[in-house]
């Protein structure tokens, strides 16, 4: 049995606005990954089955190893159909926010939500939510957006009617938001959860492989472009990867190709904190991406970026600098964080 952690009213609330409104839109956060995905797509199966019209609004488009996933045809990039998109956000009767806690982390697409006049809810499970919605279930302590998915969908009596689509939805979120359980994942709760969706028939070898082992040759030889210019700083137990626009030209860089560059560092012996700073092809900034094991909270260090996130896994941006301007500046904030990077590394050694 699972431990009762979303508010049953919210859950009442939600079932009566399912039972009167007709028209639903799901978002997700920029840049979406596995878990917004993941999340946004169960639910929209839930609600096609209860015969409503949805639509999934992403603010841009995601990597193609997640476009196998059952329904990923039918959402739509916000920043390509953007007349279209708003035209949805203003007429729905109820707008779904999955997988981020402020409006800005969905870009230009978040003003549209807040002024819509739609019944909002927002399922997260990042720190500090924003008070924007009319129901509000934000459980940072979870491991992911698409495990609250699953206890929503369960109150809401749905899992003796879930089919495998759904499950696997739910299943990939899970996996790739802990790393193929590798962190963020001590609960056994998640485990129970993950059991009774193999008992849906997930495949979970086919998910690993379609989201790990689907990349172009040009990304392996990218990995190991990357990984030659890897900086490591001992005093500091962290390791530094950047990649530069030049890089992502001559290995023909598709959205979502360097996913998981920040861990790889981590299996390094003694190395416990890592930073990847990647030159944003688009506007003159760099993406900073930050994990760390054990007790070090990376999303500390995020803020100093701009950013935030889990205690493990964090991220932010410098706008206005390039990659080698971005790892000078990371060295002068991870100065202030020595003595904890220390204390944290003799507390739990690798």
């Amino acid at each position: 049995m699972l431990t009762q952690i979303i508010n049953p009213e919210y859950v009442s609330k939600f079932a009566e606005w399912q039972d009167s409104c007709h028209k639903f839109v799901i978002v997700a956060h920029t840049n979406p990954d596995g878990d917004a995905i993941g999340s946004s797509l169960a639910l929209y199966h839930y609600l096609r089955y209860l015969r409503k019209k949805v639509c999934v609004i992403m603010p841009n488009p995601f990597p193609d190893f997640f476009k196998w996933m059952p329904g990923a045809d039918f959402i739509m990039a916000y920043n390509r159909y953007v007349h279209v998109a708003d035209k949805i956000i203003a007429e729905a009767d109820v707008i779904c926010c999955l997988d981020f806690n402020r409006l800005d982390r969905i870009d230009e697409m978040g003003e549209k939500v807040r002024t819509s006049k739609a019944k909002k809810i927002l399922i997260d499970h990042h720190l500090d939510p924003e008070e924007f919605a009319d129901i509000t279930i934000s459980h940072p302590e979870q491991s992911s957006t698409c495990e609250l998915m699953y206890r929503f969908l369960c109150d809401l009596g749905y899992y003796y009617r879930m089919n495998t689509t759904v499950a696997t939805c739910i299943y990939t979120g899970m996996m790739t938001d802990t790393g193929g359980f590798t962190f963020n994942s001590n609960n056994p709760e998640i485990f129970f959860i993950v059991s009774m969706l193999l008992r849906k028939r997930v495949d979970k070898d086919l998910v690993y492989r379609k989201v790990n082992y689907n990349f172009s040759a040009s990304r392996l030889l990218l990995q190991g472009q990357v990984l030659t210019g890897m900086e490591v700083l001992p005093e500091y137990h962290t390791a530094i990867l950047t990649l530069t626009k030049d890089q992502q030209r001559e290995y023909q860089y598709s959205k979502g190709d360097s996913e998981g560059f920040v861990n790889m560092p981590l299996q390094i012996k003694d190395v416990i904190f890592t930073c990847f700073l990647r030159e944003d092809t688009e506007k003159e900034m760099v993406k900073v991406s930050l994990r760390s094991i054990g007790e070090f909270p990376c999303h500390i260090v995020a803020a100093e970026f701009n950013g935030g996130g889990h205690k493990n896994a964090s991220g932010g941006e410098l706008p206005g600098m390039n990659a080698e301007m971005a790892s000078e500046k990371f060295k002068q904030v991870l100065e202030k964080y020595k003595e904890q990077l220390e204390e944290c590394f003799n507390q739990h050694p690798k």
